[in-house]
């Protein structure tokens, strides 16, 4: 049973993220930065949905725990996108966004490929540890993208504010989700991950929120105050 707190949790949660998208929308970011709107839509139709589910079925039934499950993936797809789109951005000057899509599509694929051979011989939970399982693989192939893309934009002296900030947010984001997997399959029933998801959850739409709000799309920032110049 759910107690007060992680209904109190849940409803901040869902504040943070109307929040986050109002702000978003309100700094016309539709156009540019449709992935992020996305997944904030993402965000909040998961709450209610898990919220409608666990007041009719309730936290314990079947019904949420595939919905759980298959709502975390799809929300983990979206954030995929979501770093896909800062890829195109960081590269735009390039004009490597078409290579960059195919190349996110076919990782996207592979990641799904590996997931699939890692549970082929559950028969009886396939559906189940297939959807976990590729999560649990996109967070730690977000990981490794995150801070690729800051090394790279280090090295292109990537110097746009917003941009910098959006990357840096999604690095933290990706690296507490990958960590708490690999945590969750040790201590799997422990009531703590109750309450550290959704917080977790506020990172990003917390940060997003600041960097529209906060932060001019033409800010600049040189990137020495950052990190020391190469040699």
């Amino acid at each position: 049973m759910l107690g007060p707190v992680n209904y109190t949790i849940w409803f901040g949660v869902f504040l943070v993220e109307l929040f986050s998208l109002l702000c978003l929308l309100r700094k016309g970011a539709l156009s540019k930065h449709f992935t992020l709107v996305l997944y904030l839509c993402a965000c909040l139709a998961t709450d209610i949905g898990g919220y409608s589910i666990i007041k009719t079925s309730g936290y314990n039934s079947n019904a949420y725990f595939y919905f759980y499950f298959y709502s975390q993936s799809l929300l983990t797809i979206c954030l995929f996108f979501v770093l896909m789109s800062l890829y195109s951005q960081v590269f735009s000057e390039m004009g490597v966004g078409k290579h960059i899509r195919a190349g996110a599509m076919l990782l996207l694929a592979a990641t799904a490929g590996i997931s699939l051979h890692m549970v082929a011989a559950s028969a009886d939970r396939f559906v189940t540890l297939f959807v976990t399982e590729l999560g649990q693989n996109l967070y730690f192939v977000a990981v490794l993208l995150t801070y690729l893309l800051w090394g790279a934009m280090a090295k292109l002296r990537e110097n746009r504010v917003r941009l910098l900030q959006l990357v840096l947010s999604m690095g933290v984001y990706v690296s507490l989700s990958a960590g708490s997997y690999a945590m969750v399959n040790l201590y799997p029933n422990h009531e703590f991950w109750r309450y550290y998801f959704p917080i977790t959850e506020m990172c990003l739409p917390v940060s997003w929120a600041y960097a529209f709000m906060k932060v001019s799309d033409d800010a600049r920032m040189g990137t020495a105050r950052l990190l020391a110049p190469t040699r």
